[in-house]
């Protein structure tokens, strides 16, 4: 039985981490950090605790789905005592990137800004469109919960990053994140990333390539946070035992 440790356990897609695990039969919840009170049932057997060190010893895999800052603190823990990890933290700074990076030669690590199969096919997709339909310009519009603390979204700047690689371009001098005024025409390069907020939607990312005479739209709804505490959960059992490296959700798929 696999032991996981769910990092960011009073958040949405924590607590259905929670839920998937305590019913799984290849693993079990092995530790939960918490820095207060969880308000929510857990398994008898489960460790909760506010000590990492005692956190990360009692976890064979980690899955953390919590705040940039916190995110920081787990990372200088593992450095100590390295395990599998499996980040879905948004919003991290290029520094905790460059971090992630770093401390995946002692440890395999798993980061996904979305950890759903549906967005691992769209990337994929995007990458070829990007590359060959280059006469289009590329508008990415994401909309999540009014809650949502960071924009653009961590899944809207992947996709725009995918579209970029695509096209040899560099995705922080060609990004914009809004528009108003008098602002002249678009640039040929430039690749929009829109945020909206409002209600309780999980999650919808479109991508569209627009050209003269037609254009194409991709659409990705998630319903649902469980598939992201599913896929987080596939990711953790498909990370134990890989050998030490940065890996990305599409690593998981054979396509």
């Amino acid at each position: 039985m696999v032991k996981i440790g769910v990092f960011g356990a009073s958040g949405r897609v924590g607590r259905l981490l929670i839920e998937l695990i305590s019913t799984h039969t290849q693993c079990k919840l092995g530790a939960i950090f918490v820095r207060k009170t969880l308000d929510f049932a857990i398994p008898e057997d489960t460790l909760v605790t506010n000590d990492l060190e005692c956190f990360i010893k009692n976890a064979d895999v980690i899955i953390d789905f919590s705040l940039p800052q916190a995110t920081i603190t787990l990372l200088e823990a593992l450095q100590k005592e390295p395990k599998p990890l499996v980040c879905g933290t948004t919003g991290l700074s290029d520094t905790t990137l460059q971090k992630l990076s770093s401390l995946s030669a002692q440890m395999p690590i798993l980061y996904a800004t979305n950890m759903s199969k549906g967005i691992a096919i769209l990337n994929k997709a995007l990458a070829l469109v990007a590359k060959n339909f280059k006469d289009s310009d590329i508008e990415i519009c994401e909309i999540h919960h009014r809650n949502k603390k960071d924009a653009p979204s961590g899944t809207a700047l992947t996709l725009a990053q995918t579209c970029a690689k695509a096209r040899d371009l560099d995705l922080k001098k060609v990004r914009i994140s809004g528009r108003d005024g008098e602002i002249g025409a678009r640039s040929k390069d430039e690749i929009a990333v829109m945020s909206l907020r409002g209600g309780d939607i999980a999650g919808r990312h479109t991508v569209g390539f627009y050209a003269d005479g037609e254009y194409l739209e991709f659409l990705h709804n998630a319903t649902s946070r469980l598939t992201f505490a599913k896929g987080a959960l596939d990711a953790a059992l498909w990370l134990k035992d890989k050998p030490n490296k940065l890996y990305d959700i599409q690593d998981i798929f054979e396509f």
